[in-house]
């Protein structure tokens, strides 16, 4: 059929040369062309958008390592508090940065607790306390940790001003950080943030992503023999305890007394003084008075744990630089024997010479402050400000002198 004929052609009753036939005609391709390639597009649109949730679904690594950049780095405040608060804080930092899509700068930590002398804290750098090249092989493609040597041009820095207060909402807080993920602010090189430290930010991640950045810490191995001493001493008393409760059981057992582990309990007593002020504001300010605990209130609960096997080890963790009570290791039951740690001994790898209060046998107390300690041996000696006749030194004797029923103190070796 020639091409002239076609304008003779009909169409559902209309000749296509007219305006009539030649919208029909358009929308009948339009239907044709539709029906032909929707299910096509259909399909690539659903297979885009089931690739988006398999990425997303996917490891934490697998994204977020094409994002990761190595050349912008976020700088971040001292990290401040006991070492509990110290790691929420820093895995607080590390996930700002990866939302910033950033590499952390090494943050420094603190050695010390202090609760508002902030020119009296002790920077401890971060490599100093865990292992920095295992933890960027640990948490590779989740967060990274970089050096200041790796920073290419130091005056290249944003300084972003942290918001605060209670009109500060935790809904501001992201808006900000999503901001300053853009440009112009993302040019820089590192963004260095002012303000509190990271412990009061404002949280948007969930626990797992936390919980992520912890399995990466590794204690450096001068810190974990420290905590090691701890165990060894928790151990050490449950294996005296132990002993004793089963000869004076006549037990028949033919293990051995050592090979029994004494079970403990670790009770983290939050009675010092930061936290005693900060509970007791948000006690006026929620009108409740639930939040605080006293050292009584903390005794009497660990007392009456339901199905508490006695005797028992009782794990003290404390911030002992920030107590105002130093008689934590009164009021304890008999059978709870218990055990201090200071929140802040470990890191700083040294004994308590806060004062201490010593109890006679007559029941008048006077301060006390020690002189003089051994880790490894668990022993201290004290200067004790008690009038001369008070202090009656024990004179030393021959084992052969003593009289049965006479009372003796003995030390040394075993």
């Amino acid at each position: 059929m020639g091409l002239p004929s076609c304008k003779h052609l009909r169409f559902f009753g209309c000749h296509l040369n007219s305006m009539a036939g030649k919208c029909v005609a358009l929308f009948v391709i339009a239907l044709v062309f539709r029906a032909a390639m929707l299910p096509t597009f259909s399909g690539f649109g659903e297979v885009a958008q089931n690739s988006f949730r398999v990425i997303n679904k996917g490891s934490l690594s697998s994204d977020s390592e094409l994002q990761m950049r190595k050349n912008k780095f976020l700088e971040v405040p001292q990290i401040v508090w006991g070492l509990n608060n110290q790691k929420i804080a820093f895995a607080r930092a590390c996930l700002t940065a990866r939302m910033m899509k950033r590499t952390l700068l090494m943050p420094s930590l603190s050695a010390s607790l202090f609760y508002k002398e902030i020119d009296l804290l002790q920077p401890i750098s971060f490599d100093k306390v865990f292992q920095f090249e295992r933890f960027n092989s640990l948490c590779n493609g989740f967060v990274r940790l970089g050096r200041y040597s790796d920073l290419s041009n130091r005056t290249q820095v944003f300084e972003l001003q942290k918001g605060s207060g209670r009109k500060w909402t935790i809904e501001r807080d992201l808006d900000q950080l999503r901001e300053f993920s853009k440009e112009p602010y993302d040019g820089y090189e590192v963004i260095r943030i002012l303000g509190k430290n990271p412990f009061l930010w404002h949280d948007h991640w969930p626990v797992k992503d936390y919980a992520k950045v912890f399995d990466c810490l590794v204690l450096v191995e001068e810190i974990s023999k420290e905590a090691d001493k701890v165990v060894s001493k928790i151990r050490e008393m449950g294996r005296k305890v132990g002993s004793k409760a089963v000869f004076s059981q006549n037990a028949s057992n033919s293990e051995s007394p050592s090979s029994l582990p004494m079970p403990y309990i670790a009770v983290h007593m939050r009675i010092e003084k930061d936290w005693m002020i900060h509970c007791k504001k948000l006690e006026q300010r929620f009108n409740i008075s639930q939040i605080c605990s006293s050292k009584e209130e903390i005794i009497g609960r660990v007392g009456n744990i339901a199905g508490l096997k006695t005797p028992m080890i009782v794990y003290l963790a404390v911030a002992d630089s920030l107590l105002e009570d130093n008689s934590i290791l009164n009021g304890w039951k008999e059978d709870l024997l218990n055990y201090p740690c200071g929140g802040d001994s470990i890191l700083k790898g040294e004994g308590n010479q806060k004062m201490k209060e010593v109890t006679l046998a007559d029941q008048t107390t006077y301060d006390a402050k020690v002189v003089g300690f051994d880790q490894d041996k668990d022993v201290a000696v004290l200067r004790v400000d008690a009038p001369n006749e008070k202090l009656r030194p024990i004179p030393p004797v021959v084992s052969a002198d003593l009289l049965v029923g006479q009372k003796v103190y003995a030390s040394g070796s075993q």
